[in-house]
């Protein structure tokens, strides 16, 4: 992996756990958190969407919905568990 790759997934990371914050009322992490949200995601969604057919192509705007879709999933389980 490249530096560029690194920092590719970095700003992704942090542009889809941001938009994951605003979409789920009530998460606001800060930008490691973001980060963190965001690239757990991605890896959520990685899991998730080609199993039920699911995708978005390629490029940075279809990273960046593929990661904050898989950030709002990430937060919302999270609000289940915490719930209960």
């Amino acid at each position: 992996m490249t530096i560029t790759g690194l920092l590719f997934i970095l700003i992704i990371g942090a542009i889809a756990g941001w938009l994951a914050g605003k979409i789920v009322e009530g998460y606001g992490f800060g930008l490691v958190g973001n980060i963190v949200v965001g690239v757990v995601g991605a890896f959520l969604a990685g899991l998730i969407f080609p199993r039920i057919g699911l995708g978005f192509g390629g490029g940075a705007l279809a990273s960046i919905i593929h990661a904050t879709l898989g950030a709002v999933i990430l937060l919302v389980l999270l609000r289940l568990v915490r719930r209960t």
